[in-house]
């Protein structure tokens, strides 16, 4: 939702929770965390939701966002971004140590003992910090300034990397995928605002999309074993990991796809969306 904050009919929300909900999330749950996973069954890993619901958020809010179409003067006429800041931050910041403090509930809620659970602790504080920090610091050199509310997006970019492979990654792994989650929501939100020109309000798609999209992947570069069959590639288990999470990610992907493109088509033609 946040994606297409600002300049949405508030009974078209309501219309696509509701489909998103009952028929969107269930199918793809189903195929990894069902009673008959058939992507689980392959060997695909997902503990607890970078693809299933992370980055199917991220693709809902790129064709809702695409289709709404951007602000009143988020581009001027020549196309180019203007930003549209935030008017609080001391309220984001807060927002996103709630969300982190939540997560540890998100992806600790599956743990089978407490040797596990501390595995997910451990990666789930140490992700996101070093997300936070990777972020920072790239705006830091790129901009002269250190940016605050993008560092807040690292902080989630670094939570949702961290969602698929919290159980069976190792700290160290953690901390290298958070490195990179924060490179890639600083480059991911720029890029859906300045050549995509998709106007996403809270960097949504960076965000859930594409971190999502990243952090599915990231359980087939760093999985140690534990919790799946295989271990990721650089952790010796060759390219077998990988190449399921990839096939995983293609199959979400076309299901959220098409099925959000049909429902967003319809009610642009029906009640409308703006």
């Amino acid at each position: 939702s946040g994606a297409m904050a600002e300049r949405t009919k508030f009974i078209t929300y309501c219309i696509y929770s509701f489909i998103i909900s009952l028929v969107v999330y269930p199918v793809e749950a189903h195929w990894v965390w069902g009673a008959t996973p058939w992507l689980t069954d392959m060997g695909f890993t997902d503990f607890a939701g970078s693809a299933c619901i992370h980055m199917v958020g991220g693709i809902t809010a790129f064709i809702g966002a695409a289709m709404l179409g951007p602000r009143i003067g988020k581009y001027d006429k020549n196309g180019k971004a203007r930003p549209i800041l935030g008017h609080n931050i001391l309220i984001g910041a807060l927002g996103v140590f709630i969300l982190w403090f939540g997560w540890y509930g998100f992806n600790g809620a599956a743990a089978t003992d407490t040797m596990q659970l501390s595995q997910i602790f451990a990666t789930t504080t140490v992700a996101p910090a070093v997300a936070t920090v990777s972020a920072m610091i790239f705006t830091w050199i790129r901009n002269g300034k250190p940016d605050v509310s993008m560092s807040l997006n690292g902080t989630l970019a670094g939570l949702v990397a961290i969602t698929a492979g919290c159980d069976t990654v190792s700290p160290t792994s953690a901390a290298i995928i958070g490195i990179l989650a924060g490179f890639v929501v600083v480059f991911g939100i720029e890029f859906v605002d300045k050549v995509l020109k998709v106007d996403d309000p809270v960097g949504a798609v960076g965000v859930h999309g594409l971190n999502g999209l990243f952090g599915t992947l990231a359980v087939g570069l760093f999985s140690d074993g534990t919790g799946t069959e295989w271990k990721g590639l650089f952790t010796g288990g060759g390219f077998h990991l990988l190449g399921i999470q990839i096939l995983g990610i293609i199959c979400v992907i076309a299901w959220v796809a098409v099925t959000m493109t049909i429902v967003f088509q319809v009610l642009k033609h029906t009640i409308g969306l703006r």
